[in-house]
């Protein structure tokens, strides 16, 4: 397929992957949220669509080289408050989705997780640091971060943490040496970030900062604790089943 072509397929992906049979009705960071909606298109590159009870998946595009690039992340609600799972392409991306927790959905960030070292999941940083709101991150994700100049998650933690209804676990290396998945457990969504491949994906996508020979050990580890995930949401693309852990071992073979 050549780039023009690219550029074109890979927004209309983006765009036509929600599987809910309810009205998609543009709406500001600043109106209410309605009842009975389950997506909110924020801007023309941000989009919330429910996915679990209590559990949205945002989506955000940038604009590369070779066409828009879609990138999901979670904002789970807890209580009062939210938790932001990955913060989007860049800062203005990460606020106007913490402006949609406390607006619309009534409920304001609270802490944060950065899935691996990317600037697709670390690029709000600073907006949320602004805030007051903790970016929670796995300690070679605080390193790598550190080394290659991106922005820094500020609590760091090893192997496995809780943060509200979430379990933040690193499996081992396989996308980049620090990458991990979200559960939460209440609804069985994990968000299996880049270290899963969404169910279209035709090869790993990007491997600069890859182990590869360790991925699917990792994948093995993720499938033995969470045996019971209903509902996989990878880092692009559209969410599956259990089965996206099978794709993605089968794509690394």
């Amino acid at each position: 397929m050549n780039p023009r072509s690219l550029r074109v397929l890979v927004p209309l992906l983006a765009l036509t992957q929600s599987c809910t049979s309810a009205p998609v009705r543009p709406t500001t960071a600043e109106a209410p949220r309605e009842a009975g909606v389950s997506e909110y298109i924020l801007a023309k590159d941000i989009t919330v669509r429910r996915i679990a009870p209590g559990v949205w998946m945002h989506t955000t595009l940038s604009d590369e080289d070779f066409g828009l690039v879609p990138a999901n992340g979670l904002i789970v609600e807890d209580g009062g408050g939210s938790l932001l799972v990955d913060t989007g392409w860049n800062q203005r991306q990460a606020e106007q989705l913490a402006d949609w927790a406390a607006n619309t959905l009534g409920k304001p960030v609270r802490a944060a997780v950065a899935t691996h070292f990317h600037d697709d999941r670390t690029a709000g940083i600073p907006v949320l640091s602004a805030r007051g709101i903790p970016v929670h991150g796995l300690e070679d994700t605080v390193r790598l971060s550190k080394e290659r100049g991106k922005p820094v998650p500020t609590h760091a933690f090893t192997e496995v943490a809780t943060l509200g209804p979430l379990e933040l676990f690193f499996p081992g290396a396989g996308h980049a040496p620090d990458n991990i998945v979200v559960v939460h457990r209440d609804s069985q969504v994990m968000f299996g970030g880049c270290f899963v491949k969404d169910a279209a994906a035709k090869d790993l996508g990007n491997l600069g900062d890859a182990v590869v020979s360790a991925w699917p050990a990792s994948l093995e580890r993720v499938q033995t604790r969470y045996p019971d995930t209903r509902i996989i949401v990878p880092g692009h693309g559209a969410p599956g089943g259990p089965e996206l852990l099978g794709h993605t071992r089968a794509l690394l073979r």
